[in-house]
Formats: structure tokens, sequence, C-alpha cells
């Protein structure tokens, strides 16, 4: 009995495939479709040659263009599938109208939606597991809908609760969440790297401005996108003000110090007292580079690799040294001695003139007289004459600029290249009575 009810509908199928084969409209609508599939790709083609802002960039060249191209390059791409289903749609009704079907307009409409879809995926999805997940379940999940099959599907997964207390939860919900929340989040990285890329491209803007902007972004995308979940999930808003607003007078207390460095990170961005690559020492003496900043803590790296991260607050709160914030020029010494019997004032000159040959040590008759190396007397000690040098340079002299070591050895070989001695601590005893103690 089985097997005739399955041979009766393959009979009826193959009957209904032979007459509708049969009819002239199945292959005037199959030639429509095939025009319409090469009059949309050259007018796409046309459109993107007059317009040169959609049009796609080789692969080695879209590192190098402003976010804003690469993306207009990117959704040129989506040119051609878009004009193809706008087409199509209007000829299944057309079809429908005329030939009493259109299955063959509508097959070619879900097509070119997957071909979207598909377009969407590849060239704006560049995480391999998020991309596998579109790929997988979103394009699957896209051809139910087209075929009207979602439905049935939903609601299969609605009946399927699992109650916990008052909580229902559903396999179709859980799944909601699940995918809806992964796009959103998904989304919401998207956004936030690529408006923060805009925005520091931007060379009209200072830096503290593009940071300032930079970080309101990620504030903003970060709080629709929870938004957007909570609606996802169901979760009532009105409601969730009341809550809100008794857990805010909680939240006040308990992360106060997390609100005080927030406040002190946009502070710091606005006042301009700090930048990357300052050079900072902080008031218990530790010292680094700034190599960060965020709206929580500010990063420096020590010259020993070691990264110090500061809480904004403590720049609001206490004092420090930022040793290049307005001019990169400093000023150092290094300290040696000479024998007492030396010619001071000759080895001055020789001092001085050695200190200038070092590169990174402004110098030269262009350079105002105070900013010269200048050689003096410090102090008369022990043993000899106590010296120091003192110049300029561009930045800190430690790290990759260390300079005072080098000095120290085209110090030491100038002197004993002049002749000049260095002193070094010497012990005279007298026996004022030879014959003490025989």
């Amino acid at each position: 009995m089985d097997f005739q009810k399955y041979n009766q509908i393959l009979t009826d199928v193959s009957d209904q495939t032979v007459s509708v084969l049969m009819e002239p409209g199945t292959y005037i609508q199959l030639a429509l479709v095939v025009l319409l599939f090469g009059l949309t790709y050259f007018v796409a083609n046309r459109i993107r040659r007059f317009v040169p802002l959609l049009a796609s960039l080789p692969p080695e060249h879209q590192a190098d263009q402003d976010p804003v191209r690469r993306v207009a390059g990117k959704l040129g791409n989506l040119i051609f599938p878009l004009l193809t289903v706008l087409v199509l749609s209007l000829t299944a009704e057309i079809s429908d109208q005329m030939f009493g079907q259109a299955w063959i307009s509508n097959t070619a409409l879900i097509l070119s939606m997957l071909l979207v879809y598909k377009t969407l995926i590849q060239d704006f999805v560049k995480n391999e597991f998020v991309a596998f997940v579109f790929r997988w379940v979103g394009l699957p999940l896209l051809f139910l809908h087209m075929v009207e099959l979602l439905g049935p599907i939903i609601e299969i997964l609605e009946s399927m609760r699992v109650t916990i207390g008052n909580i229902e939860i559903s396999a179709y919900g859980f799944l909601r969440v699940a995918l809806f929340g992964s796009v959103l989040f998904w989304l919401g990285r998207v956004s936030n790297s690529t408006g923060q890329e805009i925005i520091r491209r931007q060379d009209k803007l200072d830096f503290r401005t593009k940071e300032v902007a930079a970080k309101m972004l990620q504030v903003a995308i970060i709080f629709v996108v929870f938004l957007l979940l909570l609606q996802v999930m169901g979760i009532n808003l009105t409601a969730l003000a009341v809550f809100g607003g008794a857990v805010g007078v909680g939240l006040g207390f308990g992360l106060q110090a997390i609100a005080s460095n927030f406040i002190s990170g946009i502070i710091i961005l606005l006042d301009r007292s700090i930048s990357v690559n300052d050079f900072i020492e902080l008031e218990d003496g530790r010292t680094g580079i700034v190599r960060e900043l965020t709206l929580r803590s500010t990063t420096l790296e020590t010259f020993d690799g070691k990264d110090i991260i500061v809480p904004n607050e403590k720049f609001m709160t206490e004092s420090f040294s930022n040793w290049t914030h307005k001019n990169k020029k400093q000023r150092y010494r290094v300290d040696f001695s000479v024998a007492y019997d030396t010619d001071i004032r000759k080895l001055v000159e020789i001092i001085k003139a050695t200190v200038a040959e070092h590169p990174q040590v402004i110098s030269g008759d262009d350079v105002p007289f105070e900013e010269r190396p200048d050689c003096e007397i410090d102090s008369f000690g022990d043993s000899g004459v106590n010296m120091f040098v003192e110049f300029w340079m561009q930045g800190i002299d430690d790290g990759k600029n260390r300079v005072g070591g080098d000095l120290l050895l085209m110090i030491f070989e100038a002197m004993r290249e002049h002749g000049f001695e260095i002193p070094f601590p010497q012990r005279e005893v007298r026996i004022l009575n030879e014959n003490y103690g025989k």
C-alpha cells in the first residue's frame, strides 16, 4: 500500500514536471532570467567604471588605502547581486501575472539573495570562525526562509521548552540569542575598529582629539550593542530602568575607582598633559615612555622592557614629571675628576670640543650659547679637582639614546691622549718614631 502511494506521488510529480516543461512560458522565463543576469552584470560594471570610488582594489593595495575607500570598494561588489535581486523581484511579479507561475524567477531570486549574503561574508568578515558560522549556519537559515520552511522549524523549536521556576527557556530562544548575539558582537567589533581607524586617519585633528573621539565611539557602540542584545533576549527596558537605578547607586560606591579612572582618562586626553611617546617620571621614582593611553589606565614602558600600568587617577591626585611634554630637548651632565696639577683652562676647551663631536649632542655655531657643551669646575676633592660637562640633546639619555656612557669613554680617551692624569685616592703614611716598639 505504501509502495503504491509513493509511486502515485512520483507519477504526479513527473506529470507536473512534463507539463511545466511543455509550457512556452517556462522557456520565456528562463530566457528572460538569463538576459536579466547579463544586463545587470553589464550595468554594474558600467556603474563601477564611472564611479571610481566603487571600483574594486587589488589585494596588495588594500592595506594602504583609507578605510572609507576600502569599504566603498567592497560595497561596489554588491551592486551586481543587489541589482539582480531588484530586477528579479519585479520579474517574478510580472511572470506570475502573465503566465500564472513564476518558479524560475523565484528560484533565480533565491540564488541572487544567497549571492548577496555570500559576498557580504567574503568581503566584510575576516575572522575565520565568524565566517564559518555565517556560512554554515546563516546561509542555510536564509535559504529556509526564502523557501518558506523556516516558520515550521521555528514552531518546532518553540515547542521544545524547559521551565526553571518562573523562567521558560525554549530551544528557539536560546538559538536566537546565540546567533543574533554573535552577529551583534561582530558588528560592534567591526564598527569599532573601522570607526577608530577612520578617526585616527584624520590629519586635521590632533592626537588627543582623535583619542577622545575614538574612545567615545567605542563606549557608544558597546552601549548600543548592549541595548540591542537586551531586546533580542526579550527583556523589557522600562522595567530594567527601575532596576538600573537601584544598581547604579550600588555601582557608584563599588566602582568609584573605575569611574574616577574613566573620568581622569578623559581629562588627560583633553588637557594634553600626557601623550604617547612622552617620558614620564612618577612620584615614586619609576620612569617609562608612554606607549598606550586608555580610559582606564596609562601604560609606561621602561628601558628594561617592562610595562608599568598606571591608573589614570594617579596622574590627577599625585605629581609627576613629563620630561618631553613640550620640548624634546633635555640637558644632562657628566662628572669626572683630574689631578690638581692639571692645566684646567686647556682641559676645559678640550673636553668641550670632545663632547661636541658626539652626533647626538647639540652643538655648532648656529646653536645658542647656553645650549652648547660647557665644562666647569664642580668642587675640590680629596684627590683631585671634580669637574663636570653639561650638554643638550634630543630625547632621553637612556635606552636607545644612551649618550652618557659614550661621552665618559670619549672624555677618558681624550684625557689620556693629551696627558691629563685621572686622580685616584692616595694615602701618605709617616713614621714619627722609628724606634717605637723596639
